[in-house]
C-alpha cells in the first residue's frame, strides 16, 4: 500500500464527520451537489495575517490568480491583498472590478497584440518576457498615445534548488536571460515608457525554508546588478514566490517566520541602487491551496483480480493535479479521506478512481481508508489551487461540479 498526503492543519484533528467553515461535508454534497470544490476563506485569511506578521514592513502581497481564479474568491482575496498577477486577458477582464489597473501585474509568454493594448489601456504593468514584446507594447502605447508601464521579467542565472517547478537557471521561454536585461532596460526607458522594475522569479513549490532564504538572498543581487549595470534603478522588484505547501507523505511545511526575518535582514543591507525600490511577493497556491476540499460520492464499489477499487463521481477532469497527471514525475497521493470518518481506524485497502473511461483517473493508488460504500463522500484536500480551471473539464462531458466560497464575510 502507498502513502497518503498530510491532511492540511484545519482540517487533520477533526473526527467522526469533517465540516468546512462550521459544515458537515453531507451537508454540502445535499446543497450544492456531487462533486463539489468547498473553499474555506478563513484559511485564506489565515495565510494572509500569517504571512503579514512575518514578513518585513512595507513588503507587498500579491496574489497570482492563476492558482484559483474563482470569482469569488478573487473578488474576496483583493480585499486582502495589495497586488493581483494576472496571465492573460481573460484573468485581466475577471479582476478589473476588484483593483485597479495600477495593482495588477501581467506575465506570461505570448501575449497577442489585442492583450497588450488591453493592458496598456488599464494602466497594468507589463512584465514583458523578450525584446520583442517589449517593442510591440512601446509601439501600441505610441499609437494609443499612452505610455505603457513596463517591467522587465528576468529569466534568471539562479534558480530555486528543491522547488517543483524550476523557472531560472536554464533556457527558457519565460523572461529576459539576464544578461540582455540591462540593455532592454534601456531601451524601455529611452522610450518613454513608464519603466516599473523587474519581476524575478526561480522556481515554485518549493518545500525547502533554506532554499528560499538563499534565492531571495540571490534574487536582491541579481536585481542590484541589473539595477547598476542598466543605469537605471527599479521602482519595483518582484521576488517571485515559490512557498510550497505539503501534497505528499514526507512533506513539512515552510517556516515563513524565518524566511520572512532572513528577508528584513537582507533588505536592511540592501545595496543603494534598491534604497527606494518597493518589493513584492506574488504567492497562488500558498495562500489558498489548503483552503480547498473536492468532496465527491461513491457511486460504486467493486472487485477486480484481487483489488477493490471505490468508483466515485469525480474524477481528473476537475482534479487533474490529483490524478498525478499535473507536473509530476512519480505517482503519489494527495491526502484524501472518507469523510464521514475522519480520524477512524483504516483498514480497507482500495484504489479510488473516477468516472471517467481512461486509466488515468485515479485519485488515489492503492491506499488504506475506512471503508467507503456506495453514497459515502471522499474528500481529497490541497484542492484550493490548480483544481478545476487546471483540469481538463470538457473530457468525456461529464458535468461541471459546483464552487462554493464559505467564510467570506
Amino acid at each position: 500500500m502507498k502513502p497518503i498526503g498530510p491532511i492540511p492543519p484545519a482540517f487533520a484533528e477533526q473526527h467522526g464527520m469533517l465540516t468546512i467553515a462550521g459544515h458537515s461535508a453531507e451537508a454540502w454534497v445535499a446543497e450544492h451537489g456531487s462533486p463539489v470544490f468547498v473553499y474555506d476563506f478563513g484559511v485564506v485569511r489565515g495565510q494572509v495575517d500569517r504571512f503579514r506578521a512575518a514578513m518585513p514592513d512595507g513588503v507587498r502581497l500579491h496574489y497570482a490568480v492563476k492558482a484559483n481564479p474563482y470569482v469569488p474568491l478573487v473578488r474576496a482575496i483583493a480585499a486582502l491583498v495589495d497586488g493581483l498577477d494576472v496571465a492573460s486577458a481573460g484573468e485581466l477582464s475577471d479582476v478589473l472590478a476588484y483593483k485597479p489597473g495600477g495593482a495588477i501585474s501581467f506575465a506570461g509568454p505570448g501575449k497577442r497584440d489585442a492583450e497588450l493594448e488591453a493592458a496598456v489601456r488599464v494602466g497594468v504593468t507589463l512584465n514583458v518576457e523578450s525584446e520583442g514584446e517589449a517593442r510591440r507594447a512601446i509601439e501600441i502605447g505610441t499609437r494609443l498615445g499612452i505610455a505603457p508601464r513596463l517591467a522587465v521579467r528576468v529569466n534568471p542565472d539562479i534558480e530555486l534548488r528543491g522547488s517543483g517547478m524550476k523557472m531560472g537557471g536554464r533556457a527558457s521561454p519565460f523572461g529576459v536571460d539576464a544578461e540582455r536585461v540591462p540593455a532592454l532596460v534601456r531601451e524601455i526607458v529611452a522610450s518613454g515608457a513608464e519603466w516599473r522594475g523587474f519581476h524575478i522569479f526561480a522556481g515554485s513549490q518549493a518545500l525547502d525554508s533554506d532554499a528560499l532564504i538563499e534565492t531571495q538572498a540571490a534574487t536582491l543581487a541579481l536585481a542590484t546588478r541589473l539595477g547598476e549595470e542598466s543605469g537605471h534603478a527599479p521602482p519595483l522588484v518582484n521576488l517571485g514566490g515559490g512557498f510550497g505547501i505539503p501534497h505528499f507523505a514526507g512533506d513539512r511545511p515552510i517556516e515563513v517566520e524565518r524566511i520572512g526575518a532572513a528577508l528584513a535582514k537582507a533588505l536592511d543591507a540592501r545595496n543603494a541602487v534598491l534604497a527606494d525600490t518597493t518589493f513584492a511577493i506574488e504567492l497562488g497556491r500558498w495562500l489558498v491551496g489548503e483552503a480547498g476540499v473536492y468532496l465527491t460520492r461513491v457511486v460504486d464499489r467493486k472487485e477486480s483480480r484481487g483489488e477493490t477499487f471505490v468508483v466515485v463521481d469525480g474524477g481528473l477532469h476537475h482534479q487533474l493535479a490529483a490524478s498525478g497527471n499535473f507536473g509530476t514525475v512519480v505517482r503519489r497521493n494527495y491526502p484524501i479521506a472518507l469523510a464521514h470518518r475522519m480520524g477512524a481506524a483504516a483498514d480497507d485497502a482500495v484504489s479510488v478512481v473516477g468516472c471517467l473511461c481512461t486509466p488515468l483517473d485515479r485519485l488515489a493508488d492503492r491506499v488504506v481508508l475506512p471503508r467507503a460504500d456506495v453514497g459515502d463522500v471522499i474528500a481529497i484536500f490541497i484542492a484550493g489551487a490548480y483544481g478545476l480551471t487546471a483540469s481538463p473539464s470538457a473530457f468525456l462531458g461529464h458535468p461541471a461540479p459546483a464552487e462554493v466560497l464559505a467564510n467570506a464575510s
